[in-house]
């Protein structure tokens, strides 16, 4: 989350009145994040939040997560659900962007992740992948290894600034990774961004999962690289067994992983880091004066892809085999 544009208060509440969501008392924008612009209401009804689409989502893809949402809370999964107007529709306009509006979730998101934490992240997102197998829609990835290249000539005249010599490490890991990227492994529905920040837990019990915005149909296991490149690694970048065996054992315990998947998860891994690199990389040059967003330093996931060249097999990240 965070805010790229500024609503005013007449412009809010001219979106509200379309509402039966009651008046108005407070609003504050979010900074944590870097996608979308996002605010919490204050509502006398309750609380909301409030989401406008910016950068790299297509409206187009709206659809995709509204229904998203909807579907899978109908089959158990606790997440924000979108609030219709009172003409029926989701999906509205506020200054120039698409927006709507969702459900306030309970909970907290976890700022030190346990392994306890890290089990039950394993646990819900292998419900997810469950309960998206009869989700209607697909969309697209829209940042897998295809996009990473051109993503990364948007940024790699400046790369070297932010590390000596980014710019040929990074394009030796794409070389590699375009070269072998699995085919063949199962698809379905991934969240695609299930940081600590996209999870609450009230007490020691995960409450629910935020932020579907990067929702789409790719590798399952792909979603559990991305999960091992958030969830186990410390504040001095070192990969923590303990957390890693959990998550796996977490999501194993509900879905297993096939034999190829696990044989392809070092890779996969390897390139969740590559894409976080590079989309953190484009946004820290990039991010425009005056946007309300904490901006997240690229290096965090250039030692990450430093860490996975070294991985030989899924073993290492604490994976039973199948």
């Amino acid at each position: 989350m965070a805010v790229y544009t500024d609503i005013s208060e007449d412009e809010l509440q001219r979106f509200l009145a379309r509402y039966d969501l009651g008046r108005l008392l407070s609003y504050k924008g979010i900074a944590e994040g870097v996608e979308n612009s996002n605010f919490s209401l204050h509502l006398d009804t309750g609380p909301a939040f409030l989401t406008l689409f910016e950068k790299r989502v297509d409206a187009n893809d709206l659809p995709f997560f509204v229904g998203l949402m909807s579907h899978l809370a109908s089959r158990g999964i606790n997440c924000p659900q979108p609030v219709a107007r009172r003409d029926g529709e989701v999906i509205g306009e506020l200054a120039g962007r698409p927006a709507i509006i969702v459900t306030f979730l309970e909970g907290m998101w976890p700022r030190r992740p346990t392994a306890n934490h890290c089990r039950q992240v394993g646990e819900a997102l292998a419900r997810l992948h469950l309960a998206g197998e009869d989700f209607p829609l697909t969309r697209r990835n829209a940042l897998t290894v295809g996009d990473w290249r051109p993503l990364f000539e948007r940024a790699s005249d400046r790369a070297d600034t932010v590390e000596p010599g980014l710019k040929a490490e990074i394009e030796g890991d794409l070389a590699v990774l375009e070269r072998d990227w699995p085919a063949g492994l199962p698809l379905g529905v991934i969240h695609a961004d299930l940081f600590p920040d996209n999870v609450f837990f009230l007490g020691d019990e995960l409450s629910g999962l935020i932020d579907f915005y990067f929702a789409c149909t790719d590798i399952l296991v792909y979603d559990v690289a991305i999960c091992i490149n958030a969830w186990c690694f410390e504040r001095d970048f070192s990969f923590n067994l303990t957390k890693g065996i959990a998550l796996l054992e977490g999501y194993q315990s509900v879905r297993p992983l096939s034999a190829d998947e696990q044989s392809a998860l070092p890779l996969l891994a390897r390139g969740a880091a590559l894409r976080f690199l590079l989309t953190r990389l484009y946004d820290w040059l990039n991010t425009p004066d005056g946007a309300v967003v904490t901006k997240k330093d690229p290096r965090e996931y250039l030692r990450r892809l430093r860490f996975h060249r070294q991985i030989a097999s899924a073993a290492e990240y604490g994976c039973t085999p199948a």
